[in-house]
This record gives C-alpha cells, structure tokens and sequence, in this order.
C-alpha cells in the first residue's frame, strides 16, 4: 500500500472529491445547459445555483446540494418529480406504457395553511407494448423514444396555450370515463367543477393519443355533499390538540404542469413536456 505523502489533508481530498463526482452529475443532469450555468433562462439559472464551487462556505454547500438532490428531485430519481409514480405491484414488462398529465394549483392561489392540491390522470397507450416483441411475445408496437416525442408534441399543442399550461376547475363532482380498449380502464375518473371541465381534458387526452373521444362513455357524478373550504372545514380535536379538518374536494383551478410516460418500474419515467423546467423534456417549454 502506497504511503499518503506528507501533509495530506483528507478533509480537502474529500470535499474535492466529492465537489468532482457531485458536479459531474449536475452537468450530467442539466446537459442541455452549456458551461456552468447563468441567468439567461430557467435551466441555466438552477444548474448555476446547484453546482458546488471552490470557496463555497458549508451553508452554501448545504444550499447547493438541498436544492439539487431534494428540490429538484434528483435522488428521486425512480420517480417523477411532483409527484411520484408509484405502483403498489409492478405491471408486467409485457404490459402498455402508461401516460400520466399532472395539474396543479398556483403558488399564489394556494391557501397559505393548504398545500397545493396536485392531480394526476393517466392512460394507457393501448397501441403500444413496454418491451419489443421479442421480449415479451407481443405483436404490439415497442414505444420508442420516436412515438414518445410525437405524444410530446400534441401534448404540447394541446396543454399549452400563451406559453402557459391550461387550467381547468376541479371540485366535489366524479367523472368517470370509461373506454378499455382505448386505454381507459373502469375506475378511471377525475375530479371536476363540472361537466364541461372533463369533457375538456378528456377530450384532448383522446387527441394526445389518437383515439377518439366518445361522449357517451362519460359519467359524472354529483354528490349530495358539497365541497368545503379550510373555513368551512374547520378545526377536530385529536389528543387534546386542535387540528385543521381535511377539506372535502375542494374547489380549485388547477394548471397543467407535465407529462411523462412509465414503462413499468425497472427504468425510471420519461419526461414528455415540464412547464416547471425542473426536468428537461423531450420537447422544449416554452
């Protein structure tokens, strides 16, 4: 074993070392972003903030390294950022890629004592199989990163408008929209204000995939209960303390934020389009 030369200092090897290996993921992660990052846009400005440099004191260390493994997700990186992408079994490799649309509040339109309220709907892409047939013994189509960039592109077209995501209205009524052999399976719903609400994005969730959109297939129901605000919810006691009440479906307008397909759970997500820019996508936004 070779000897450490005199006056080795290894707290210094290790905060380069691991100064090397952490930046080398930051430029790996933000790899659309040239150099070190600057102000000029969204991307540049985080991958700037989020790389350690000589001089750094431990509370800017701390910063830097919060915001890119907790913030912006990267030691999640099995699952998407916002929101997880969680199944409690795996679906088999053989099975249909599954794409998901996440909408959620504003910032500025979130109660300051609520957390923003966060939905996700998912289809599957009934024309394409996970694995190639080889793999699984399907006469399906693989998905390839070609198909999913041409989701991307209706995605865009279709969600985005005056470079913002679209919003719709949530609140206490259940629509169900039920169309198996187009990837919508029975349990398939989503919480809206109204009628026109899911009409809307089903409607082009169905010109996403190019399956078409069938009116009779949807059902909403409206419950006796109405929805409640933070007030209206008020307070329980539990173990002697007063806490906040769940609300009941709130009624919120909610934006569209990303889309990323899932091929089951031995490959982390693909991200298709993030308005948030927290994840590069496979089409640019805006």
């Amino acid at each position: 074993m070779t000897d450490l030369p005199e006056g080795f200092d290894s707290w210094e090897h290790l905060q380069s070392t691991y100064m090397l290996e952490y930046n080398k993921r930051v430029d790996k992660f933000f790899n659309d972003v040239q150099g070190n990052g600057d102000l000029s846009n969204v991307r540049s400005s985080l991958k700037l903030a989020c790389r350690l440099v000589d001089g750094d004191n431990q509370a800017t260390w701390n910063l830097r390294t919060s915001l890119f493994f907790d913030v912006i997700g990267y030691s999640r990186k099995n699952l998407a950022i916002v929101y997880g992408s969680k199944f409690d079994t795996a679906p088999p490799v053989a099975g249909h890629p599954q794409l998901f649309f996440v909408f959620s509040q504003d910032a500025a339109a979130t109660p300051t004592e609520e957390p923003p309220i966060i939905h996700e709907k998912s289809v599957r892409l009934m024309k394409f199989s996970s694995a190639s047939g080889d793999d699984d013994g399907s006469n399906d189509t693989a998905i390839t990163k070609t198909h999913m960039t041409e989701i991307a592109h209706e995605i865009k077209t279709l969600f985005i408008s005056g470079s913002r995501g679209i919003d719709y209205t949530c609140g206490n009524k259940s629509a169900s929209y039920t169309d198996p052999e187009n990837g919508f399976a029975k349990g398939n719903y989503m919480l809206v204000n109204s009628r026109n609400d899911a009409t809307e994005i089903y409607q082009k969730i169905c010109n996403a995939i190019d399956v078409p959109f069938k009116t009779e297939k949807l059902i909403v129901n409206d419950p006796d209960k109405a929805s409640t605000t933070t007030a209206s919810a008020g307070k329980i006691t539990v173990l002697g303390k007063k806490v906040q009440n769940r609300r009941y479906r709130p009624v919120a307008i909610l934006r569209f934020r990303l889309a990323y397909i899932s091929v089951g759970t031995l490959i982390p997500p693909v991200i298709l389009i993030d308005t948030t820019m927290r994840n590069k996508g496979l089409v640019p936004y805006p």
